[in-house]
C-alpha cells in the first residue's frame, strides 16, 4: 500500500489534510480538506477566501490548478503497485465558469491502468457548491516501474 493511503488511512481526512500541506508546503496556500481517498480516486474541498481570489473577487486560476494538482497527486500515488513512481509532467486546463463559491475536486483515475509504466493522464474535475463544473483539467502523470 502506498505511504500516502496508508498515511490516509491511519490518521483520518483532517490530520492527512495538515500533514499534506507539511509533506508539500504549497498546498497549503489553498487550505484544503482532502474528503476521500482511494484507489483510483481522490476528492478535496477547497474554501472560497480572500487569500485565494483574483481582482474579480472569484477563485484565482492557479488556485484551481494547485487543488487539481492536489488531488491527482494523492490518488495517483494510491493507485500505483509496490515499486512505482511517478511525477507530473504537465497539465491541460479548461476554466469553464468564475467561481464565486468553495469548490470539490475530484480526481477520478478508475479507468487508468495503473500497472502501464509512462504517460497516464489524470482527469480532474471541479465543482461548485451547487455541483456546477467549473474547471477541468488533464495532468499527464509519467509513471515508472522501480
Amino acid at each position: 500500500m502506498s505511504q500516502i493511503l496508508n498515511l490516509f488511512n491511519s490518521v483520518g481526512p483532517e490530520q492527512f489534510s495538515t500533514m499534506i500541506c507539511q509533506i508539500a508546503p504549497y498546498f497549503s496556500t489553498i487550505t484544503p480538506s482532502v474528503t476521500a481517498l482511494r484507489p483510483g480516486y481522490a476528492e478535496a474541498t477547497v474554501p472560497l477566501r480572500k487569500e485565494v481570489t483574483n481582482h474579480l473577487g472569484t477563485m484565482h486560476a492557479i488556485a484551481l490548478c494547485n487543488a487539481a494538482e492536489l488531488v491527482a497527486g494523492t490518488m495517483t500515488d494510491a493507485s500505483l503497485p509496490a515499486g512505482y513512481r511517478w511525477i507530473p509532467k504537465g497539465m491541460s486546463v479548461e476554466y469553464l465558469a468564475k467561481v464565486k463559491t468553495d469548490i470539490r475536486a475530484v480526481a477520478d483515475g478508475s479507468g487508468i491502468d495503473w500497472a502501464q509504466a509512462g504517460d497516464q493522464v489524470v482527469p480532474v474535475d471541479v465543482f461548485d457548491t451547487e455541483g456546477k463544473k467549473v474547471f477541468a483539467a488533464r495532468i499527464t502523470m509519467n509513471v515508472k516501474a522501480g
